[in-house]
């Protein structure tokens, strides 16, 4: 008898432990509550005192694009880790193939591009594609012909993607559309896949770094990766003549990081039709996905999904009629976020509307302006304000972890951003409204907290019972652009009364 309930109690542990195991692999292996992110450097003593609204500090003219860095060296940005860019391709311009040392997640605010993402290990031919040319593949070896092309899967992105890039793996990127193409790059270069220095670095396979394309190396023009190898020896390891080899290096390749294709280029890829299948085909799985975890292995590494959709409104997670919209990417809907150990958010608030106050448990936080105006106050643990002001189109502000904030749209004006989180799961704690903090408390609690009466505690309580994060406006505001960021005092202190209340 004792022995069977050994046995029962070792199959107990057993079964316990599968259970945590598969838990942390639904998480790439980490605890929700940490990201393997180290401190780069300094980060020790960042404080986080004076945060600003940042825009971009240089821009570097290529052939056919523009690269808009944001200063590397602002305080914020490195105590944070992270680095931010903007490219401008233009129709017919190649984002000549690179890799860099922090993974990166990359927005594409407009347009619509081809692009590849090189895994090595993976087959050369996209399996897709193979089908459908082999035959005619096999006549022209039949009849002495040179045989067709094969390369790793070209994907299409278009405007609200966000790719997932993770450190080292080559990228390169095609506008084939007729307008420009616009991608913002947030990358994490604190995040233990980067061991070189807590700064973005990028190694180019083709072409030159422009002078100021880089903040470490603003004085000089520098090349590709094969540009400093011997040329001999360089010609013996590749198989060619030197002569072709001093192309390769790129040593009078004057065109920059972005390059002008004037025939286009020819790739093998889905027919419109194929690609349109492909895309409903994801979105399908994309919802079947949704509440569900994974083990590490329902994805093909090789055939790895790395985008996913944050404009669409059907997508959208939370959702107001009144007052707009937030859509949540994290690894439980794609699993690659998991080796790049980033999320994002995508928020859409109606004018004059609030998003609710609240602080990020787990991350770092990085706003990026897509649309209107809006104004953010951020609070630090001292209870003191590090930042209040307006945001516009192309700023970026950094909210530190644990930081608490509170947004609220201009009364004429949308406002929508983009937030890169530094964590694949990040996690919100809000303040008040549906599931937060202040709902979660007992009333004797917020009454002896606050010094309220219990009728008080109930009322803020229950003031927002109904709205999770995005709250309609209540409060009359004023036309004039000093009182826009202001509350009408004779109703600040009244929650119950409504703008229709007001306006009667």
């Amino acid at each position: 008898m004792a022995h069977s309930s050994t046995i029962f109690s070792s199959l107990l542990c057993f079964m316990v432990l599968l259970h945590v195991c598969a838990a942390q692999l639904a998480s790439g292996g980490q605890s929700p509550w940490q990201a393997p992110r180290g401190f780069s450097y300094g980060q020790r003593a960042c404080r986080f005192e004076n945060l600003q609204a940042l825009e971009p500090s240089r821009r570097v003219q290529h052939e056919a694009g523009v690269t808009e860095y944001y200063d590397e060296n602002n305080e914020q940005l490195r105590c944070a880790g992270l680095s931010v860019r903007r490219r401008t391709i233009q129709p017919r311009g190649l984002r000549l193939p690179a890799y860099s040392n922090a993974p990166s997640l990359v927005y594409i605010k407009q347009g619509r591009c081809l692009m590849g993402i090189l895994y090595p290990g993976c087959p050369e031919s996209y399996q897709s594609f193979q089908q459908q040319f082999e035959q005619s593949r096999q006549e022209g070896l039949a009849q002495g012909q040179r045989p067709r092309d094969e390369h790793q899967k070209v994907r299409r992105v278009r405007e609200g993607d966000v790719v997932a890039l993770p450190a080292g793996v080559t990228h390169w990127f095609y506008n084939d559309g007729d307008v420009p193409a616009v991608a913002v790059t947030v990358s994490d270069v604190s995040n233990n896949a980067n061991q070189l220095e807590p700064r973005r670095r990028e190694f180019l396979l083709a072409g030159r770094h422009q002078r100021g394309g880089q903040s470490y190396e603003i004085e000089q023009q520098t090349g590709n990766i094969l540009t400093g190898f011997d040329t001999q020896f360089l010609a013996e390891a590749l198989g060619v003549n030197q002569e072709l080899v001093r192309r390769l290096q790129s040593q009078n390749d004057e065109r920059g990081e972005i390059v002008h294709v004037p025939q286009g280029l020819q790739l093998l890829r889905p027919l419109r039709s194929q690609e349109q299948l492909q895309q409903q085909q994801e979105e399908e799985f994309q919802g079947e996905w949704r509440g569900n975890y994974t083990n590490g292995l329902d994805e093909n590494f090789c055939t790895m999904r790395i985008r996913e959709n944050i404009n669409d409104p059907s997508r959208a997670d939370i959702y107001n009629p009144r007052s707009g919209r937030i859509t949540i990417l994290n690894n439980q809907k794609l699993p690659i976020l998991n080796i790049v150990q980033m999320s994002a958010n995508r928020v859409v608030l109606r004018m004059n509307a609030v998003l609710a106050p609240h602080w990020n448990i787990n991350a770092h936080s990085l706003m990026y302006v897509t649309g209107g105006r809006g104004r953010v106050q951020i609070v630090n643990h001292q209870g003191r304000t590090v930042f209040d002001g307006q945001l516009r189109q192309r700023q970026i502000l950094l909210i530190p972890q644990n930081y608490a904030v509170l947004k609220r749209a201009h009364q004429q004006q949308q406002f929508e951003y983009v937030s890169f989180k530094t964590n694949p799961n990040s996690m919100v704690s809000k303040i008040t409204g549906k599931a937060s903090t202040i709902r979660a408390l007992p009333l004797d609690v917020l009454s002896a907290s606050y010094r309220i009466t219990i009728e008080q505690a109930r009322r803020l309580k229950n003031s927002r019972r109904e709205e999770m994060a995005l709250f309609a406006p209540r409060f009359q505001r004023s036309t004039s652009e000093e009182a826009a960021s202001e509350y009408d005092s004779e109703f600040q202190g009244n929650p119950d009364v409504t703008v229709a209340q007001v306006m009667n």
